[in-house]
């Protein structure tokens, strides 16, 4: 397979490559470190509704890798010197438009080769919160957005799991009972 190349577009941008306990031990631009299958240091973020659904956005057609599929609400890399918790409301604002209080509930990890030739390599903190009423979609990230409760979403990627990007389809794998309790602990949150 030939190497892939970096779309023109790309901001360089620094990630934080870790180990496997998740101790930095370095940084690389983000091109490379997916070229590359870096582990590196990442975050996912979960908006529940006052009805326990699920927001997901539809990643924008113009993003390098999983283009066009579904996703959580809200994903990205802390940088260099940037705590996990502060990158994942910076990213909130700009994909979404939207603030949120987060809460930190579970790492996961996962590597696996995408399509385009990249690979995605990361150890992930999953924050979820409560989803705002209103948003301001960047539309470089996001094409969409829609609310799923978790047994809608679990139907469906098992149904047309090509719509969904991998992570999504490893958190609902490998951490649904966590899942489950972090939609219950924002719902009572909300009360």
């Amino acid at each position: 397979m030939a190497t892939p190349r970096a779309p023109i577009s790309l901001p360089a941008e620094q990630l934080i490559l870790v180990d496997a306990r998740n101790r930095a031990v370095g940084r690389a631009e983000k091109w490379a470190v997916h070229r590359d299958g870096l582990r590196h240091r990442a975050f996912s973020i979960f908006l529940v509704d006052e009805k326990g659904r699920l927001l997901l956005q539809r990643r924008s057609r113009a993003k390098y890798h999983s283009a066009g599929l579904w996703a959580n609400s809200c994903c990205g890399h802390p940088r260099p010197g940037e705590r996990t918790l502060a990158a994942a409301k910076r990213r909130l604002g700009e994909e979404l438009g939207a603030t949120a209080p987060l809460r930190y509930c579970f790492r996961a990890t996962y590597r696996t080769e995408l399509p385009n030739g990249l690979t995605e390599n990361e150890i992930v903190h999953v924050y979820f919160g409560a989803s705002p009423a209103a948003f301001a979609l960047n539309p470089e990230e996001v094409d969409a957005v829609e609310f799923l409760t978790l047994d809608e979403l679990l139907a469906d990627t098992a149904r047309r799991p090509r719509r969904y990007a991998y992570w999504l389809r490893h958190y609902l794998h490998n951490h649904r009972a966590g899942i489950r309790r972090a939609i219950a602990g924002v719902r009572r949150r909300r009360r």
